[in-house]
């Protein structure tokens, strides 16, 4: 293995040969985007009509911004040297072949995106290529036609235009050949330690250069496939869903672009961490959205609280309720007890003639339409067909010629349209939400034998709402609403969905989040035992069967390569007590002095200070994590004290090094340190507040201050 730095061999003609082939491939990406945006602006130009118009420009802006060359990411970083004469026709047209001379290895650099030259030969393939499999996975036992692979290491300077820029500064080879003769000499790769390991700041970014074999088999799963990680912190689970995103984007772009992608996670905080992950692999058309916003988005506007949808937070037992998957029966039953039964004819008039329907010729037609299942707003067109039918067979017995006119005549008679208003009402799912919890009589109705008098009294509305605008809505009512709705019409469906931090929801809310994958495929992300909500999972295979995925593929991520042992080993203590029979993680590395325990001895706000400015003399992020109920308490002090700390996204922030993170919106979040204050407080603070304590003690990649004045809990003393 050679590896040559710049800093130690600054004149080294390999280092500077390579600076050159990256400039050049960034000319060749800026000569691409130079020409997507002439082109497509002739098109648009020469358009006939304003809506050709629009479709072009847009189509042109979502290219350029994919074709975007972005600071600080360098462009490729790695290259594998192959056998010579190696033929990749999947990803290298035969007439374009980067051979050389007969005795010289094909020599391939892999990157973010595909880049050509003026003449249409590659210059940098996309990681997302067949070929591009060989830099994950090949091993000195299975070498892929693979001699060399080669890693790039980049350092950071500051452009004349004072924007950061990517400075290629060392590269390591691996030679596989060498390592099949002797293993020892492919032991481990520095470059790819020190690039997981390196500090950041600010929002996550992508892993394409470090990805891991298990990972990488995870991330190339075909798009039919429902995929299920059960990840440990640091085991890049988040990092995989978004990979595969752009690899599904990059392998089945023609089939989603017809139906869509969308992340969904736990909160507009963790969405702005992931933010700029995928526009750095060129993937810019993915929808991102927490549970409740997709749950509204089709919500009238008009229908809107003022204050918002989300107004009232549920205890515990009620949210345990209303996420219950037999809250979809009680919605069904009420829904269905709408059909009246009829006790009148229906008189349909054609000319001179009158023709009847009567009761008894009209319940088999309800008795059938409730009992295939269609969707209730689709029931009420079905039921003027049906009776349209039912009244031209009576005339054709007479002897009149019936057509289509006929029919759709008949179908929109007043007598009929009447009758159908009055057989099969009309419905609206807030209302109906609304109606059954605020009226004991009606919910005892629908609940009947399924739901305790207790549980009934805890899905009650409070107050008395005149209507859905003045209703004080929870989370949990979103859920129940949108399966309400549901139940009236189909919902429009997405070709993948990714969900992270999966293990929190609701078996109402998988439910809901299953409905818009149901002609297409999931990947769920997520650890059982940083479940914390009160309908929490324990059970991968009974979450996925909420989903209406139950023969999705469940895997293990449990290696853990960014959180250090001894911080990972310290919260792995909790596990017997919060997620009994899950295996501990597994950390790949040791980092000296990672996790500090500080006892306060009465005076928290001076620990937490303390530590926090030596968290700020190390490089990278530092949070500082504490109890809700406490946080705005501790930064008052903490300024007071001389030390600044944003609240995470709050104005102001963007730049901080120091971020307050509330314990509650923790979750899925990294730092390089992080201060946590008082555990027992986080602890205590919720009812599975534990499983909280877990999450906020696995956010450090690097050090771990835990500043306490009162006793640990038990498991970590």
């Amino acid at each position: 293995m050679t590896i040559i730095d710049s800093s130690a061999v600054p004149a080294d003609p390999e280092i500077a040969a390579e600076r050159r082939a990256l400039a050049d491939a960034r000319t060749a990406l800026r000569r691409m985007r130079e020409t997507v945006d002439t082109t497509e602006l002739l098109f648009g130009d020469a358009a006939k009509d304003k809506v050709t118009d629009a479709a072009l420009r847009r189509g042109r802006e979502r290219r350029l911004a994919a074709l975007a060359d972005i600071p600080g990411a360098p462009l490729y970083f790695g290259r594998m040297d192959f056998e010579p004469g190696t033929v990749f026709l999947d990803d290298v047209p035969d007439d374009r072949s980067p051979h050389g001379p007969a005795d010289e290895p094909d020599r391939i650099h892999i990157g973010r995106r595909h880049v050509h030259d003026g003449h249409g030969r590659p210059v940098v393939l996309d990681w997302r290529a067949p070929i591009s499999v060989a830099y994950y996975q090949a091993s000195p036992a299975d070498r892929m036609a693979v001699r060399v692979r080669r890693r790039y290491g980049f350092g950071t300077v500051v452009g004349e235009d004072g924007e950061p820029e990517s400075v290629l500064t060392a590269f390591e080879d691996e030679d596989l050949m060498a390592g099949a003769r002797a293993p020892e000499a492919s032991s481990g790769s520095q470059l790819l330690d020190s690039e997981i390991e390196r500090p950041r700041t600010g929002p996550m970014r992508d892993i394409v250069a470090t990805i891991q074999p298990e990972q990488d088999v995870l991330v190339r799963a075909p798009l039919e496939t429902t995929l299920c990680v059960q990840g440990a912190p640091g085991t890049g689970k988040t990092a995989v869903g978004l990979h595969r995103i752009a690899f599904l984007l990059y392998s089945e772009r023609e089939r989603l672009s017809r139906y869509g992608v969308a992340i969904v996670g736990p909160n507009r905080s963790f969405l702005s961490y992931i933010q700029d992950v995928l526009p750095a692999l060129g993937e810019v058309d993915v929808h991102q959205t927490t549970v409740n916003e997709l749950l509204t988005r089709d919500l009238p506007e008009r229908s809107r609280p003022a204050q918002g949808w989300v107004r009232r937070t549920e205890t515990p037992e009620a949210a345990r309720t209303k996420g219950s998957a037999v809250m979809a029966e009680v919605l069904r039953r009420d829904l269905w007890w709408h059909l009246r039964t009829p006790q009148e004819a229906v008189v349909v008039r054609q000319g001179a003639r009158r023709y009847r329907l009567y009761p008894e010729d009209l319940r088999p037609l309800l008795d059938e339409l409730s009992e295939r299942g269609v969707a209730y707003g689709s029931g009420r067109e079905l039921l003027s067909h049906r009776m349209a039918h039912a009244v031209l067979s009576l005339m054709e017995a007479e002897g009149q010629v019936c057509d289509d006119r006929t029919h759709t005549r008949v179908r929109r008679d007043p007598a009929v349209r009447a009758a159908v208003t009055a057989l099969w009402p009309k419905a609206d799912p807030l209302r109906l939400v609304l109606g059954l919890l605020t009226d004991p009589e009606r919910l005892a109705r629908a609940a009947d034998g399924l739901l305790s008098p207790e549980e009934q009294r805890t899905l009650l509305l409070p107050g008395n709402p005149r209507g859905p605008k003045s209703a004080r809505w929870s989370e949990e009512d979103l859920a129940l609403v949108d399966e309400a709705a549901a139940l009236i019409e189909r919902v429009p469906g997405l070709g993948h969905v990714v969900v992270d931090e999966a293990q929190d929801l609701s078996p109402m809310q998988c439910r809901a989040i299953g409905r818009r994958a149901g002609s297409g495929s999931l990947t769920v992300l997520g650890d059982v035992a940083q479940g914390t909500s009160p309908s929490a999972a324990r059970s991968w295979s009974t979450l996925l069967e909420h989903l209406g995925k139950p023969t999705g593929h469940l895997h293990a991520l449990n290696r853990g390569y960014r959180v250090p042992a001894q911080i990972i080993d310290f919260a792995a203590r909790l596990l017997p007590s919060i997620a009994p029979g899950l295996g501990a993680p597994v950390a790949v590395r040791r980092s000296p002095g990672a996790l500090r325990l500080l006892p306060a001895e009465g005076d928290v706000v001076a620990g937490v200070a303390e530590a926090c400015r030596d968290a700020l003399t190390g490089e990278g992020s530092v949070g500082l994590i504490a109890a809700d109920h406490q946080l705005t308490g501790l930064r008052e002090a903490l300024e007071a004290a001389g030390v600044d700390a944003p609240l995470l996204g709050e104005a102001g922030m963007d730049g901080a090094r120091l971020v307050a993170v509330p314990a509650s919106l923790a979750k899925g979040l990294e730092f390089d340190a992080v201060v946590v204050a008082e555990p027992a407080a986080i602890a205590e603070a919720e009812e599975r507040g534990v499983n909280r304590l877990y999450v906020v003690l696995t956010r450090a990649v690097s050090s771990l201050y835990v500043v306490h004045a009162r006793p640990l809990p038990d498991a970590l003393g």
